[in-house]
């Protein structure tokens, strides 16, 4: 189902919906962050067949702290468990890991789940699965520009050299396309702090589906609507121009 002149070169997934599916079916919140588990398998397996080869997942945003400890607690058991018993099946399926976002804050036995498996993967090359955890978009924009500052103190950097690119390479991001698609579920309208910069020129699809529903065929019906939307990226219909190009046009005009 490829689309080779509109291609999904990076997909980032909002997954929401976990703690509503557990109560709507009478369970603690903690099922349904179980459960979210095995659908982040089932997209896993849906981005291999469409060949889409670099995914990005919420799984913990800067906000979810907020909730209640015990969630908050289970949550970084069950990321744990993830990063030890996925290990297997990532190498197998060729699937690189690496994870983003504050790593001062979360517990000590899962930063070290998450190093050793990103040590384990780093060689892996069909497809890229990046987790945010403790990540918040305006943190990162404020940790990249504080970055840049430190650089124009020290005199490394002009103000007048900062452009674009400059900024989107002190980022998390740094290296890795902008999302092409971002997929939030459960209904919800908004990127909640997710991505900011990156998904300047990102198509949004909003899914109803509750996160552990989500199947491939809801991938695929994302990636359908898609392929059938035309990204000009603020340029005026036939003078449609690619990503690359708007960077170099950036750079240029600075």
């Amino acid at each position: 189902m490829n689309n080779v002149e509109n291609p999904v070169n990076h997909l980032a997934v909002i997954m929401d919906g976990n703690g509503r599916w557990a109560e709507q079916r009478g369970l603690p919140r903690w099922k349904g962050h179980e459960m979210g588990v095995q659908a982040v398998r089932r997209l896993l397996e849906g981005a291999g067949r469409f060949r889409i080869p670099v995914v990005t997942v919420y799984a913990f945003s800067s906000e979810n702290w907020k909730r209640p400890e015990k969630e908050v607690r289970t949550l970084f058991n069950l990321f744990q468990r993830y990063f030890l018993s996925e290990r297997d099946n990532l190498l197998r399926n060729d699937i690189r890991i690496s994870v983003f976002g504050r790593r001062d804050r979360i517990p000590e036995f899962v930063r070290k789940a998450v190093e050793i498996l990103e040590n384990e993967t780093r060689h892996c090359n069909r497809l890229h699965l990046r987790i945010a955890l403790d990540y918040g978009a305006r943190h990162e924009i404020i940790e990249a520009v504080h970055s840049l500052v430190r650089d124009v103190v020290r005199r490394k950097l002009k103000p007048e050299q900062i452009t674009e690119e400059l900024f989107s390479g002190a980022l998390s991001t740094a290296g890795i396309e902008d999302p092409d698609l971002v997929i939030r579920t459960a209904g919800e309208h908004r990127l909640s702090n997710f991505l900011l910069w990156q998904a300047a020129y990102s198509e949004l699809y909003f899914c109803p589906k509750l996160w552990p529903d989500f199947n491939e065929s809801d991938l695929e019906e994302a990636l359908t609507d898609f392929y059938s939307r035309t990204r000009r990226f603020g340029a005026l219909p036939g003078s449609i121009i690619n990503k690359r190009d708007l960077h170099d046009a950036s750079s240029e005009a600075v």
